[in-house]
């Protein structure tokens, strides 16, 4: 153990010895929407154990839209430069163009920072191999974050191991900082947003299901047939269905609701409908605040909801639990997938990363999740959440 306990772990990790005098946080975190909400439980610590401390993410430009549009612990979003294993530039298939690193724009992005004299900066992006050397380019004063035994190492380190809750391993980082860990408050939509959105509600309607049937990883996509019987299953239940996603799903989001409208009378098609690649970000999170539950695959607009306190149903493969399922179940519902092999070759798909490169087929791994059961999850949901809504 690097310093001494100042106080017991309150659940997650140890919480060692604050540090003085300081005045400025960067923290480390590339990646999409959902890689930026698996960090705030441990911002909100930060913000919690350093009040006069102001927190400059350097991110991607969906974290700082998020920022821009909601009311949270992050003060400033720096962008990152493209950098292997951190910012991901171009790709070729699946294998990053080493060529496509711009090191004039890392050099200058380094420079600026360094200015800055940041007086703690976080690594929150991965095991360290890449992420570490950056982070140490930043000339931070104290360095904090997770490290594999063959990444450079930090001041203060965190043993990383793939398979552990994404937010609980970002609050074990904070603590080692000094920072305990605390119940986070919920996100808020900007007031502005939220009065984009006041047209999209259907107040005939009983509930309002928002659904995303997109993912990342198109192993974790359900069906999009599955979906749109979901959807129109709910519909006839008296819920008005958004699909959600962004520009690059649209024709995903059409098809569910498409495919679910065949499955309504025609005077209930209207209760089906997708604003795929019509909402901001911000729009977007105002949305899904207002929502009575959101149905999804495991992606960032889950994990974006329920940042928001929106209840959520989720289909999640068995692993992705591991690092992103929500821990309660009376506000979350997870169906999980126990499928360990590829679909289609038979591949071992527990294993991550460098221990085993992905096979190279996408076939979806969540299709043995049964739609009524899913159903049904939203329906106690929507009474739950209705309730406690007081509607």
């Amino acid at each position: 153990m690097e310093k001494p306990l100042t106080t017991p772990s309150p659940g997650v990790g140890p919480v060692l010895e604050k540090f003085s005098n300081v005045a400025s946080i960067a923290v480390l975190r590339g990646g999409g929407l959902g890689d930026l909400i698996y960090t705030y439980p441990a911002l909100f610590a930060l913000k919690n154990a350093y009040p006069s401390a102001s927190i400059t993410l350097l991110g991607t430009p969906i974290h700082a839209a998020v920022v821009a549009a909601t009311q949270g612990p992050v003060d400033a979003v720096e962008m990152l430069p493209v950098a292997r294993g951190v910012h991901d530039g171009p790709r070729n298939g699946e294998r990053f163009e080493d060529d496509a690193e711009d090191v004039a724009a890392q050099e200058a992005f380094f420079e600026a920072m360094r200015a800055r004299e940041f007086d703690v900066a976080f690594q929150m992006h991965g095991g360290g191999r890449f992420s570490n050397p950056f982070l140490l380019r930043l000339g931070a004063r104290h360095t904090v974050g997770t490290r594999t035994k063959d990444a450079e190492p930090l001041e203060r380190n965190l043993d990383y191991i793939y398979y552990q809750n994404e937010p609980d391993r970002w609050l074990e980082v904070a603590g080692l900082a000094g920072a305990p860990s605390i119940i986070s408050p919920l996100l808020l939509p900007r007031p502005e947003h939220q009065q984009n959105i006041a047209g999209l509600r259907d107040p005939q309607r009983s509930s309002l299901v928002v659904v995303h049937p997109g993912a990342t990883d198109p192993r974790r996509r359900w069906p999009a047939s599955y979906f749109a019987e979901a959807a129109a299953g709910l519909a006839r239940e008296g819920a008005q269905v958004l699909v959600v996603g962004d520009r690059s799903e649209k024709a995903l989001a059409q098809e569910v609701a498409e495919v679910a409208a065949r499955h309504l009378p025609g005077a209930e098609h209207h209760a089906v409908r997708s604003v795929a690649g019509e909402l901001e970000i911000g729009d977007l999170a105002a949305l899904l605040a207002d929502a009575t539950v959101m149905l999804a695959s495991d992606s960032g607009p889950r994990h974006l909801a329920q940042a928001l306190g929106t209840p959520t149903v989720g289909i999640f493969w068995v692993g992705n639990v591991f690092n992103a399922g929500p821990r309660g179940r009376s506000m979350h519902r997870v169906h999980m997938s126990w499928v360990t092999q590829c679909p289609r070759c038979g591949a071992d798909i527990t294993q991550v990363g460098w221990t085993a490169p992905h096979c190279g087929h996408d076939d979806t791994v969540v299709s043995g999740i049964a739609v009524a059961d899913v159903v049904q999850d939203v329906l106690d949901l929507t009474a739950t959440s209705l309730l406690l809504r007081g509607r």
